[in-house]
């Protein structure tokens, strides 16, 4: 049971992708649902039921300051093209991980290609990031100082 039902979920989700609802689509997004699950079958993990709602929380907050950071980047990337001379000094900035787990960094690295002007491209074993930025100075800045708030929630979170 507790495969069949995240299999169902990953077919269902691959024929609303798809929009295709054959019986020859819907045995292939069978067989591809199968083969994701089996890939990325997550560890099983005890849910800590006292955490529950400090986690929920955090992870509330960890949402709203990274659509705050996304709308905050959105206008000065406006800025930054609507500016007569294109003030940009692009570059790319190493950045340690917030988190420990795979799952934190993984949010991590998301949560720094959404906002406009930075993109993630690889992270090194020890945790170290790399982000492509148009304002190296501001990631810096940014980095040290939201770094810092995203590694205490992940770290609460998944640590």
């Amino acid at each position: 049971m507790q495969t069949i039902i995240p299999i169902f979920f990953l077919t269902f989700t691959y024929l609303a992708l798809s929009a295709n609802w054959q019986v020859t689509n819907i045995i292939l997004g069978m067989f591809i649902a199968a083969g994701i699950w089996v890939l990325l079958r997550p560890p099983k993990r005890t849910v800590k039921w006292r955490r529950l709602p400090t986690d929920l929380i955090r992870v509330v907050v960890f949402f709203v300051v990274l659509l705050y950071t996304m709308f905050k980047s959105g206008i000065e990337m406006a800025r930054i093209i609507l500016h007569p001379k294109l003030p940009i000094k692009n570059g790319i900035v190493g950045i340690r991980a917030a988190s420990k787990s795979e799952l934190g960094r993984a949010l991590s690295a998301h949560a720094i290609s959404l906002p406009p002007g930075e993109l993630f491209i690889e992270m090194d074993e020890d945790g170290t990031m790399y982000i492509h930025s148009l304002n190296v100075d501001q990631t810096v800045k940014q980095a040290r100082a939201g770094q810092e708030w995203q590694r205490n929630i992940l770290k609460g979170i998944f640590d």
